[in-house]
């Protein structure tokens, strides 16, 4: 079965202090090259600390940033050979505020029709039926239309984005830390409605998120990123319950749980190595307390049993992790 989306090779440089002539001063490397395939369905969560490479993954997935190297798919259609439109109605983004994200000039309605007017050419009629479909899927009163954004809670502006993206048909949805900036009240619903949403709609979810419990509560698999590269992938249920790669403990261990005192990270460095004077070998090598002279080599990725793959020279024992 085609998958609903593919990496291959997927990479993203920037260049730094560009000059008229010449190259530039520096170049960042923000995605080492990337493979990885999502099927159908799946909600795979994606994590890592700021400055790994998850919003940079995020945006080049929907086209709002080119890759440097690499390949996307949408549901085997290639992304640099698509139109515009069509991708469009293949993909689509939720963002972190959900009130900036949305335009203060234009009213919610006019908000809806944009996507149904340029992506599929609908009648006034037509979207008048589709929008109120999709407002009736994520419980929003239809009155709500001939507001304005800075009329709504963050709760129910993040159900007009969601609504927004929903209403292109789109089978992805790339939802960037879509609850980070609610109260936790509000969080479990919206979760509670994606989750709806998914089943109804048949949907697909990338799911990027600093919040480790919501990642795994929602997630079908957690891919770990750490410098721009993958450094873990696995089933939700286990990946931080037994975590093998040290930096992926890391995480688990510096989660605030409630009932649990905060404790010092164990390791010799606490800060993400510089872009600008990327380490040799294993990126995480100088945090990590299992690091040797292997280390000195890039570990690849590659499984390591019970459908987990590991970029790690030194991978935890999965019953001590």
């Amino acid at each position: 079965m085609t998958p609903a989306l593919r990496l291959t090779d997927l990479s993203k440089t920037f260049d730094l202090g560009k000059r008229l002539i010449g190259p530039p001063r520096a170049r960042v490397r923000a995605l080492q090259p990337l493979t990885l395939e999502v099927p159908s369905g799946e909600t795979l969560g994606i994590v890592g600390e700021s400055g790994c490479g998850k919003s940079t993954l995020a945006r080049m997935l929907v086209g709002l940033l080119e890759p440097s190297t690499g390949r996307i798919e949408i549901e085997g259609a290639p992304l640099d050979r698509a139109d515009p439109a069509a991708f469009g109605r293949r993909i689509q983004y939720v963002f972190q505020d959900p009130i900036s994200s949305l335009n203060p000039r234009k009213t919610i309605r006019q908000i809806m029709e944009a996507p149904l007017r340029h992506l599929h050419g609908m009648t006034r009629a037509a979207r008048a039926a589709r929008i109120a479909e999709i407002f009736a899927a994520v419980n929003l009163r239809d009155a709500f239309l001939d507001r304005y954004p800075h009329e709504f809670s963050g709760g129910q502006a993040q159900r007009i984005g969601i609504a927004r993206a929903l209403a292109a048909e789109a089978r992805i949805l790339i939802l960037d830390e879509p609850v980070s900036a609610l109260d936790v009240s509000v969080q479990a619903q919206v979760l509670n409605l994606l989750a709806d949403l998914k089943t109804q709609f048949g949907l697909t979810y990338l799911f990027i998120s600093h919040d480790l419990a919501v990642v795994e509560a929602v997630s079908d698999r957690v891919a770990v990123l750490y410098f721009g590269s993958v450094v873990e992938l696995g089933p939700a249920e286990r990946i931080f319950a037994r975590p093998r790669h040290p930096y992926t403990r890391l995480l688990a261990d510096s989660a605030p749980v409630v009932g649990r005192r905060l404790a010092a990270p164990e390791g010799r460095e606490t800060e993400l190595p510089d872009p600008l004077n990327p380490p040799t070998g294993c990126a995480f090598r100088a945090r990590c307390p299992r690091a040797s002279a292997l280390c000195a080599t890039v570990p690849a990725l590659r499984p390591d049993g019970d459908g987990t793959e590991v970029a790690c020279h030194h991978p935890l024992d999965p019953e001590q992790g």
